[in-house]
């Protein structure tokens, strides 16, 4: 069957409509479906702005369904993946509400710190989420099928799925990277523990800034960790 948001016979008139060109002005028509249109005036190619990218954005057959992904719309995929990521972390941990919300603060302080890294939100966040599930059944610092196992499920690319696994196995190991992506998060992760630390009364304040400028590795991280443990 095809999907109904899709399949033209349940189009209704408003499936078909113009839209003036962003360079000439000219009167473009698309289809609801149409990713691209060429201005037939000036030869421009644009996206369509009312393309309701709904299920595509996160539909691992999106692409069987409308054709190859455009840029565009693979960057929205995966910035709603992230989403739904914490979503399935939260149904992991179940009532373990320490857990849930030491990974959404990561992913806060990953957030801010890989603004100033150029790190991609995509994979930063989706290993914020996800470095803490699954781990207590694994030795050592091998793979974390659980983690591994909701990024399959949720359809995400295999490539942002290795990007992500190598973040959290980097984690685990707790070894110095240039990564930007690695480092944002293990940044994140280290200001969140030392966070939940300082409200047992350890580290004590007159070590904190010594172990802030030692361990993180970012100097967004170091800035970041400063503001949230110290002022």
């Amino acid at each position: 069957m095809k999907c109904p948001g899709q399949d033209s016979r349940y189009w209704k008139q408003n499936a078909i409509f113009e839209v003036k060109c962003p360079k000439c002005n000219a009167e473009v028509e698309f289809f609801k479906d149409d990713t691209t249109r060429r201005c037939g005036k000036c030869g421009h190619k644009f996206l369509n702005p009312q393309l309701d990218f709904g299920c595509a954005s996160y539909c691992k057959y999106a692409e069987q369904c409308i054709g190859t992904l455009s840029p565009e719309l693979l960057a929205q995929k995966e910035d709603l993946l992230k989403d739904r990521v914490a979503i399935e972390m939260k149904r992991f941990f179940k009532q373990d509400f320490r857990k849930i919300g030491h990974a959404r603060r990561t992913a806060r302080y990953a957030e801010e710190i890989g603004r100033g890294e150029n790190a991609n939100p995509a994979v930063i966040l989706t290993a914020s989420y996800l470095h803490n599930v699954g781990w207590e059944h694994t030795a050592g610092a091998g793979d974390s099928p659980e983690a591994r196992e909701i990024l399959e499920k949720l359809g995400a690319r295999e490539e942002l799925t290795d990007e992500v696994m190598a973040i959290l196995e980097h984690i685990r190991r707790g070894t110095p990277t240039d990564n930007a992506d690695a480092a944002t998060v293990q940044d994140a992760c280290t200001i969140a523990m030392i966070e939940e630390e300082l409200k047992t009364g350890s580290p004590a304040p007159s070590d904190l800034k010594s172990r802030i400028d030692n361990t993180l590795d970012t100097e967004s991280g170091r800035k970041l960790a400063k503001k949230v443990l110290m002022e």
